[in-house]
């Protein structure tokens, strides 16, 4: 077990050697994907991912530097943690650094500037011609002063530099000081990191008479997190996870004020985690830098669906005439319920929902999307497909009288729709409603869903019409 009194030894070692982490030389150790043991990664729908690295490492007694290569680019240094998997208590941790200033052609020639290199031109039948000259500047170009004074600004050729500067790694790396009284140590490094995030795309195939759907979902993985994580556990986090916004941000916004044959068996298995809910992989993934990666989600065929057509005006007048008549379009709608009843009843997380449909042809053929939101077991998905081509709706305001001095209003409506199709339809015409208010008069009944809202379910004979007509009374 290690003490106080080793930690504060460690400490005055460092001090004075200067063998902080920050500071690679040859005596470093250094662990590579190559003592990788397992990597699991927990992606969240906003571009965050927690990875788990466990390696086995050797070490040597006493204080030492540790160099762990192969980490994400886009880590969050803060939340970085590293403990021993099978002596946590052997293990102490005293300094800790994230070495990212990678090698590339801009940052080598940035070491440079100052120092004298080789420029090597080729020529063709003959010997490679090689001068000496200093780099003095790299800022929209190079530029050199060779030997005899002059300067040249982008010359032709090569460079060829001396060696590798000091500082520059090939990968980033997270550098840590040890302290450890035992050699041997399987190690889990866990962080968070950017760049890597994960949405569900879900695709619909409607029933010739609209009635029954067979639906598949895929899960979309992102990662430009700067690493690859190789036969990963994967784990997806569907839910809305808050995180502290950084000070500026938070101040500038205060401111501006899947059971029942669902899920494939190799596949996602979901369940509830906290107040979010989790899907795990059950198989392992390689998920490669730069990737994008598609697995399937879900599959439920011949699950029931209904289809309505919706009226709702854009504005409601009620405070005053209005001389024009509206025709507002008619909305389609699909729903369908998440249930085990359905053939469904896995939570869905929130992604976009595409609609196709199979022409006389048998040709499938794209009718509609709709972004759902994360949908729990046993309610209800309700898509919107479009706009009805052959149902058109007229609204017009048919009486208007200012009652009590001013704060009680009457309105008259009349909504006709015409049905141009040659199928029985029902649409449902609903009115925001303001204030304090009352329907008085009716021809069709109608369902007060909400403290603002009314619905009127008018059904429609093929190539007929119906006519809705109400008063309402509003007080304000």
């Amino acid at each position: 077990m290690l003490h106080s009194k080793r930690i504060a030894a460690a400490l005055a070692v460092a001090a004075v050697s200067g063998a902080t982490a920050a500071a690679s030389d040859a005596a470093d150790l250094k662990s590579t994907a190559a003592d990788q043991k397992s990597v699991s990664i927990t992606i969240y729908n906003d571009n965050l991912g927690l990875v788990k690295d466990v390696r086995a490492v050797t070490l040597k007694t006493g204080a030492q530097s540790l160099w762990f290569e192969g980490v994400a680019a886009q880590i969050d240094p803060t939340t970085v943690h590293i403990r021993s998997v099978d002596a946590p208590k052997d293990l102490a941790v005293i300094e800790q650094n994230f070495e990212y200033d990678l090698v590339s052609p801009e940052r080598l020639m940035q070491k440079y500037i100052g120092q004298t290199v080789e420029l090597v031109t080729t020529r063709e039948g003959k010997d490679d011609e090689t001068i000496r000259a200093k780099l003095i500047g790299t800022q929209g170009g190079t530029v050199y002063e060779l030997e005899n004074g002059k300067i040249a600004i982008n010359p032709p050729g090569r460079v060829v530099l001396p060696a590798l500067p000091a500082g520059l790694i090939s990968e980033p790396s997270l550098v840590w000081l040890l302290d450890t009284n035992k050699t041997k140590h399987t190690v889990e490094a866990s962080y968070l990191t950017g760049g890597i995030g994960w949405r569900s795309d879900y695709v619909a195939v409607l029933s010739s008479d609209d009635s029954k759907a067979d639906l598949s979902g895929w899960v979309t993985i992102d990662n430009q997190s700067g690493a690859t994580y190789q036969n990963a556990l994967l784990k997806l986090v569907a839910g809305d996870v808050h995180r502290a916004l950084p000070e500026y941000d938070r101040l500038v916004k205060g401111a501006v004020m899947a059971d029942a044959g669902l899920a494939r068996e190799e596949q996602f298995q979901e369940e509830a985690f906290f107040e979010y809910h989790l899907y795990t992989l059950e198989r392992p993934a390689t998920v490669k830098d730069r990737q994008t990666k598609q697995i399937s989600l879900l599959s439920a065929e011949g699950t029931t669906v209904k289809k309505t057509f919706v009226v709702q005006p854009q504005y409601a007048y009620w405070f005053a005439r209005v001389p024009n008549v509206e025709k507002p379009k008619v909305g389609v709608y699909v729903s369908l319920d998440n249930s085990k009843k359905n053939g469904m009843g896995m939570p869905l997380p929130k992604g976009i929902v595409r609609v196709y449909k199979k022409d006389s042809k048998s040709e499938l053929q794209f009718i509609g999307e709709d972004r759902i939101d994360h949908t729990p077991e046993d309610e209800t998905i309700r898509i919107k497909m479009g706009d009805a081509f052959d149902v058109v709706a007229e609204r017009v305001q048919t009486n208007f009288e200012v009652l009590s001095s001013g704060h009680l209003y009457r309105s008259s409506y009349k909504v006709t729709i015409r049905n141009h199709k040659a199928e029985d339809i029902t649409v449902q015409v609903v009115e925001l409603m303001t204030g304090d208010w009352t329907i008085t008069t009716s021809s069709f009944p109608f369902d007060k869903e909400a403290s603002h809202r009314v619905r009127f379910d008018l059904p429609v004979k093929p190539k007929g019409s119906a006519e809705l007509t109400y008063t309402a009374e509003i007080r304000y």
